[in-house]
């Protein structure tokens, strides 16, 4: 009994055979600081001890204004991006198009790609999911809804790659930021 005691403390649950509380290795600590300051709260893994919760609590009082401010500039920067990548089609096929149009298309296009699209297909390959299922935590996540009905790395059948929760945890900050500019952009054309 003890055994299973410090087994579900350490996150291994005898239901579904999953690790439902995910691990405290570097990628879980990385994942759970990304899904903290992003205000995802998937609920996998949480702190068990007061030192912990108070230093969660103090993280995400600095960590979650940080990451505002990094998802602006990130922001930003893809924005520039996708001004400059406009400007070049432009010129390239001499399209007259308005420069807006044809940049709200490049960063719709893209993202869509990039964040919503490609992705499942990955989590197909790793997690074991549908493309529909992947889709779903795709948006799930960079809307910082976080259901925590799926979640990454979590399946003890699967063996996960070493950069699998990393690169995810940056496809997140990433893909919140161009979400936010889709967003925005909904925003501005509803108003």
């Amino acid at each position: 009994l003890q055994g299973i005691i410090e087994a579900y403390r350490s996150g291994i649950t005898l239901q579904r055979n999953t690790t439902s509380l995910g691990r405290w290795d570097f990628s879980g600590s990385f994942f759970f600081s990304i899904s903290a300051i992003t205000t995802i709260g998937y609920g996998n893994l949480s702190p068990s001890t007061a030192a912990g919760r108070i230093f969660c609590i103090l993280f995400a009082l600095f960590g979650i204004p940080l990451n505002l401010l990094l998802l602006n500039e990130i922001g930003q920067v893809m924005l520039l991006g996708v001004q400059r990548c406009a400007h070049h089609l432009e010129e390239m096929f001499h399209w007259k198009i308005k420069p807006a149009l044809l940049m709200k298309t490049c960063a719709l296009v893209t993202g869509l790609l990039l964040f919503l699209l490609l992705p499942p297909l990955l989590f197909s390959d790793k997690e074991g999911w549908t493309y529909e299922e992947g889709f779903y935590y795709s948006f799930i996540t960079l809307s910082t809804i976080g259901f925590g009905d799926y979640v990454i790395g979590m399946n003890p059948d699967h063996n996960y790659p070493g950069w699998y929760k990393n690169v995810i945890s940056l496809w997140i900050l990433f893909g919140m930021a161009w979400l936010a500019l889709v967003i925005k952009f909904c925003i501005n054309l509803l108003e």
